[in-house]
């Protein structure tokens, strides 16, 4: 059993409250569902009775806000868990959302490494579109499908060494800058090498 200690209004959302069970924040939930039920300060329950609680008043609710969140961009799953556990919500709600989500085709942890590592191929290396993929929370597996799919890697490094070198003189020392630069990318040795040499060659030329 817990005892909630304290109950208190969120600030950018006057219908919602935080409430802390044992002196520690436990959840979100509606200022409804809270008068409904008649929870108060010094109330002793069960979490697990709170839980409840929280998925049935605000699934929809967290539906809502997570369908919002990906309006401006795809998101991975972990990323839309994230974002649900900020707001308050506690893993049965979490758990609602993504199989709702997924289940209406708005989750895909594929689709979405593809698209990310097609767009971000264009400048940036497999090797750190891969580390970004697997922060974001997609599988190892999944993440070195995407890259595995990227095709034009030399031509994206050579761009991303124009850009680099664009203004500043051409010798020994701005080439092995340059170099490091392709590498910090997350372009590999050799296509960093071949990028390199053929600049090299173009400008001589």
């Amino acid at each position: 059993m817990a005892e909630i200690t304290a109950i208190t209004p969120q600030k950018k959302d006057k219908l919602r409250c935080n409430l802390e069970v044992d002196g520690r924040f436990y959840c979100g939930m509606k200022l409804e569902t809270v008068m409904k039920n008649r929870l108060k300060v010094g109330l002793v329950v069960t979490e697990e009775s709170l839980a409840v609680l929280q998925l049935e008043s605000e699934k929809q609710t967290a539906l809502d806000k997570a369908l919002t969140h990906i309006t401006v961009s795809m998101k991975t799953e972990k990323e839309i868990r994230d974002y649900l556990k900020r707001k308050g919500y506690l893993q049965d709600v979490c758990d609602y959302v993504v199989e709702k989500m997924k289940g209406y085709g708005f989750l895909d942890d594929a689709q979405y490494a593809k698209q990310y590592a097609e767009s971000a191929g264009k400048r940036k290396g497999a090797r750190l579109i891969a580390m970004e993929l697997r922060r974001r929370g997609v599988d190892e597996d999944t993440a070195m499908a995407a890259v595995s799919e990227i095709t034009d890697g030399e031509e994206s490094a050579k761009r991303v060494l124009e850009k680099y070198l664009r203004g500043k003189e051409l010798n020994r020392e701005t080439y092995r800058k340059a170099y490091a630069h392709l590498i910090s990318k997350g372009y590999d040795y050799d296509t960093a090498k071949s990028a390199l040499g053929a600049l090299k060659d173009d400008d001589e030329d």
